[in-house]
Order: structure tokens, then sequence, then C-alpha cells
């Protein structure tokens, strides 16, 4: 096979938005197009850093005496996302970081935030890319929790930022049980 340099790609944020949140139990996409379902919330812009993925695995490693790998088994694969939200006034952030409990107002009236050790429930993701030539990516990730939130700085030559550690976790059956699913078309025209 040739190569091919019409199929080296680059993530770009969809034009509208780029990271939705809804509760569990809503309803996924199952392609790379079409309106999602009303429960998810658009995150807003992010930083320039984009969005991240580590899904390798963990392993553990048989020698033989004499030093010689002789066999391996799988540890743990996990499936983290990494992002750093720069829209600090918008709600659905603000219930990302701090819980849907915890966040209540509106900004117009006065926004509340508490903050404090309640667990928070894990949601499901969606990330919308637009790759050149009209190619579409979405990544579903059906269940995942906030393990990890960077330090807030409040500085007058910066964003207010969140910066994220998302962990994926398997959905139910109805998503086969993956961590996450990528969506991929070349859209016509």
């Amino acid at each position: 096979m040739a190569n091919d340099s019409t199929k080296v790609s680059f993530g770009k944020p969809k034009v509208g938005g780029a990271i939705f949140t809804a509760p569990l139990g809503s309803t996924l996409p199952t392609a790379a197009s079409g309106e999602l379902d009303s429960a998810f919330k658009c995150l807003g812009y992010i930083s320039e850093d984009g969005v991240s993925n580590s899904n390798s695995p963990s392993v553990n490693k048989l020698k033989a005496w004499g030093g010689d790998i002789v066999a391996t088994t799988q540890t743990e694969k996990p499936d983290t996302w990494k992002m750093k939200y720069i829209e600090s006034l918008n709600i659905d952030v603000l219930k990302v970081i701090y819980g849907d409990d915890n966040v209540s107002g509106a900004l117009s009236t006065g926004i509340t935030v508490r903050a404090n050790s309640k667990e928070q429930p894990a949601r499901a993701y969606v990330i919308d890319m637009a790759l050149p030539d009209g190619t579409l990516k979405r990544v579903v990730i059906p269940n995942a929790k906030v393990s990890e939130i960077g330090e807030i700085v409040y500085k007058d030559t910066d964003p207010i930022a969140y910066d994220v550690t998302l962990d994926a976790m398997p959905g139910d059956e109805n998503f086969d049980f993956d961590s996450h699913k990528e969506y991929i078309i070349k859209a016509e025209g």
C-alpha cells in the first residue's frame, strides 16, 4: 500500500461547539454527524491545547532466567481524557467542576457555587471535530467521571480555567461495554 498524504489529519473543534455533556442514560449518538439528544449541554471553548486522550495498557512482564521477556499480561488499560475549559462563566462548565447539586442560579440573576466533598456523578461526553476536507469525527464517551482538577489560577493576564482529567469507564451493553467509540465520516460534496 502506497503512502497517502490525504489520510494525514488533525483535529479542530466543530464550529458551534465541540465538547458536550449529559447525564448518564441520555441517548448517545451512533454516527459522526447528526443532532445530539437535547440533554447534552455545550461546554464552550477549551484552551488552545485541545483535547488529549491516553489509552495505553499497563502490562506485567514475565522474565525468564537471563532476562528474556517470555510473556506479558495486561494489568489495566485506562482511558483518560484531558482538556482545559476556559468558559468560567458557563454554568454547565461549573456543574462539571463542582457537581450539578453544587451550582445554582443563572449569570443574569447570580450564580452560587458550593465547594464540598460530595462525590460527583459520572456523565456522558461527546467531542465533535471537523477534520480537513469536511471530514467529521465524533468521540462518544458513555460513562466518565472527573478524576482530577488542576489548580485554578486567578490573575489578570490569563483566563480563569478548569484543567480537567476524565476517567472513561465502560458503557452498558447497549454500548458494547466500550469506554469510548469514535465515528468518522467524509462529508458529501
